[in-house]
């Protein structure tokens, strides 16, 4: 009950009325490393799919079918639990409200998806408030990531460029955003221990029909024979996306509105024209 208590005064301070916590971390993984999972942090809940709402005077814990006794189990002392979709959140919460979100951690569809229906005034927070008030332990899994060869993986990594490099010419585009890790994976033939069900590293990509393109990842994870091996594409640390991201100017980019982030979607859409697609 003290992580809520010191939520609630950083809703005072960022004068809003409420704050929304999901499950997923930026990534928007399957399965979210323990370090990550915020809404176990606040709330308790272990189930692998739901969000909570912050409020000044009460807490709702919203989720599907599949975990509503499980969320009463867990969750029922600090929570009112509701599961989705047997209400809407107008009929819920009626007032107009200032909720506070992490955009990095929403998609414009998926924030859409949730809350087209409500009164809610949506407000994008840069620094995440339960970050603040709980103890994020850093990721303990060193695991390096490795690469299938090509009789295993079907088509080797320069294929696959050459045609996501195709669509990018009949769609008139300078570059993709490729944000959701298991689509790098596939890309460059890559595999990692960054999740603990499925064999993903995370990791994002700029693809740029002319010029290299670019991996970000945390380069402790890569190898000497994988750099070899990707000789075509340059690697750069994960932390200094955003740095790049904001250098960009005057392209096309294309991103995927499944799995780019509010974040990232608007630091692109500051300076370029951005397609959103699916």
């Amino acid at each position: 009950m003290e992580k809520i208590k010191k939520l609630r005064k950083l809703l005072n301070l960022n004068h809003l009325d409420g704050y929304i916590v999901p499950k997923n971390d930026e990534f928007f993984n399957e399965n979210v490393q323990i370090n990550k999972d915020r809404l176990k942090k606040i709330s308790n809940f272990t189930g692998s799919a739901g969000f909570a709402i912050f409020l000044k005077k009460e807490n709702y814990l919203f989720v599907d079918g599949r975990y509503t006794l499980q969320a009463y189990k867990q969750c029922k002392e600090k929570f009112k639990i509701i599961t989705l979709p047997s209400k809407s959140f107008g009929a819920i919460l009626k007032k107009k409200l200032k909720i506070g979100f992490d955009p990095k951690l929403y998609t414009s569809n998926l924030l859409k998806l949730y809350f087209k229906s409500s009164n809610f005034q949506l407000i994008s927070i840069k620094d995440n408030l339960i970050d603040r008030v709980t103890k994020i332990e850093k990721t303990s899994i060193k695991k390096r990531a490795w690469l299938i060869d090509d009789k295993n993986s079907g088509r080797n990594h320069f294929l696959k460029i050459n045609d996501l490099k195709k669509i990018l010419i009949q769609k008139k585009m300078d570059m993709v955003f490729i944000s959701a890790p298991e689509c790098v994976n596939w890309l460059i033939n890559m595999r990692g221990a960054d999740s603990e069900f499925s064999p993903i590293i995370n990791a994002q990509m700029i693809l740029n029909l002319r010029g290299s393109s670019i991996l970000f990842i945390d380069k402790k994870k890569i190898s000497k024979s994988i750099r070899k091996k990707l000789k075509d594409i340059i690697i750069a640390d994960i932390s200094f996306l955003d740095i790049y991201l904001k250098k960009i100017k005057n392209k096309k980019v294309l991103i995927d509105k499944l799995s780019c982030s509010i974040y990232y979607e608007n630091i692109l859409k500051q300076n370029n024209f951005v397609r959103n697609e699916e």
